[in-house]
């Protein structure tokens, strides 16, 4: 056993943790984790999570690309950092579901982006990644103009009745809350723009309107998600939450269209 494991003798170990959370075998769990202070490796929780989700249950994680924006804090970061910011745009790299990394969602989601049989759905910023039965169909149709509404993996989830799983994090990352933003009028737009495969493989600027992003009411959002739909407990050295999407997405509608307008 190595030493990142959390398992101890005579103590459940991480798939008996996701089974005393209510993670449901043969269903779709969007996953959020951060593993740091967890004691897990990466490798470790999918497997315990393919463990108990058995061969008809559906893993699905965010695998953003916010990097691959001009218009995102996390393109500037670099750009700033870059001696020649026209060059660096020149060369960025047009996003490709099948090799693009997603650095910022976490070693967990590079993880199960990596895995053979994986899917990613086509976003070139806010693509998820899945694995298992259910994993093409939920990917295919992510519009390129479309983050997180109709036409993007969300809609599907909320249909397949899936759970959510936050390892180690915070409702201030909860996907799930916003797809609500795209169902409280008024809707703001704003234009995005990314770097996307043109007709001949090479790269190419696509601009784009869709919904304002923001999530910083999340956390607050989340702080007052009733408790009857959130099951909490160990997971590893560190806490997770299990909720079903579908209560997460109308408690963010009804709390959005109370509180922000």
């Amino acid at each position: 056993m190595g030493e990142n494991t959390t398992e101890v003798p005579g103590e459940p170990g991480p798939a008996e943790q996701l089974r005393a959370l209510g993670v449901e075998e043969g269903g779709v769990l969007l996953v959020h984790a951060s593993l740091h202070g967890t004691g897990l490796r990466a490798e470790e929780l999918l497997a315990a999570l393919r463990t108990v989700l058995g061969p008809e249950g559906t893993l699905v994680v965010p695998a953003f690309t916010p990097e691959n924006s001009d218009t995102s804090p996390a393109h500037l970061a670099l750009v700033s950092r870059a001696p020649d910011a026209a060059a660096f745009r020149a060369a960025m790299a047009p996003f490709d579901p099948d090799r693009t990394p997603c650095p910022r969602m976490g070693r967990f989601a590079e993880q199960v982006r990596t895995t053979e049989g994986a899917a990613r759905s086509d976003h070139p910023q806010t693509s998820f990644a899945a694995l298992g039965a259910r994993a093409a169909d939920l990917m295919k149709g992510h519009a390129l103009d479309c983050h997180f509404g109709e036409e993007s993996p969300l809609p599907k989830l909320i249909a397949a009745g899936a759970q959510v799983l936050m390892v180690n994090v915070g409702f201030a990352v909860c996907t799930a809350f916003h797809f609500a933003e795209y169902l409280v009028p008024p809707r703001p737009v704003r234009t995005y723009r990314a770097v996307i495969r043109d007709e001949r493989g090479g790269a190419a600027w696509f601009a784009y309107q869709d919904a304002v992003l923001d999530d910083s009411d999340f956390a607050r959002i989340g702080a007052d998600f009733p408790a009857e739909h959130v099951r909490g407990g160990p997971l590893g050295r560190r806490g997770a939450r299990l909720f079903p999407i579908r209560a997460a997405v109308e408690h963010a509608t009804a709390w959005m269209a109370e509180k922000r307008h």
